[in-house]
């Protein structure tokens, strides 16, 4: 988070540099340091900020939600999709890129989670691409993520967002410079029979990720 992030999340507040020292505990010197970029800003001031400003999420530690919040329906909640919203918890909040990487590398992704991470990337496109790219080639799932990609580029088109539009396509751009050749699924456990079947059934997109999955952007249901 950069100072000037806190600053902003301060004022939202409406508290001056004395009195967010004192609800923070900080010495107001200090934060103004902090709010000037001459110190950084600790996890425990990102997550005040966070819950001020939802939008400074991806500021948050770019690492895997602890084993106690790493439901992922919880997770997802925990940043604002829809569906998912009734399990909400505040300590389970954390940085989409993380959240996105959990559900791609989890062993069996519900449908429910998989349509909710094209609206994570959309909601979220200012994430860090960088880092998320990079672990999705460690894990072998960068398939299972261009496909996202392209699904979020495609709504965020439709709606003329072109702001996400610009993001996605570059993170699509860069994916499909890694795509694999192997067959993959969505985070599905797949009979043959559902394999031979849903080679049939897949959407072009799908196929040209290798991916075996029927999943369309007009199935993203809760992408509001």
């Amino acid at each position: 988070m950069t100072g000037r992030q806190l600053r902003v999340a301060r004022e939202r507040e409406g508290l001056t540099q004395q009195q967010a020292a004192r609800r923070w505990k900080v010495s107001q010197p200090y934060l103004s340091l902090m709010e000037r970029g001459r110190r950084p800003v600790p996890e425990r001031l990102v997550r005040v900020a966070v819950r001020n400003d939802a939008s400074l999420v991806t500021a948050l530690p770019l690492q895997m939600p602890k084993k106690e919040t790493a439901d992922v329906p919880t997770l997802l909640g925990s940043l604002g999709y829809s569906a998912f919203e009734y399990l909400a918890d505040r300590r389970a909040v954390s940085n989409p890129a993380a959240v996105v990487l959990t559900a791609l590398t989890s062993p069996d992704v519900p449908a429910r989670v998989t349509e909710a991470l094209p609206w994570v990337l959309m909601k979220f496109s200012g994430l860090d691409w960088d880092w998320l790219l990079a672990e999705a080639k460690l894990a072998n799932v960068q398939n299972r993520l261009g496909y996202l990609v392209s699904l979020a580029l495609q709504v965020s088109e439709s709606r003329n967002d072109t702001q996400a539009a610009e993001r996605l396509e570059g993170a699509r751009a860069r994916l499909e410079d890694a795509r694999l050749a192997k067959e993959d699924t969505l985070g599905r456990r797949l009979t043959e029979v559902e394999r031979r079947h849903l080679r049939q059934q897949r959407p072009e997109g799908a196929a040209h990720w290798n991916l075996l999955t029927t999943l369309r952007a007009d199935d993203l249901r809760h992408v509001s």
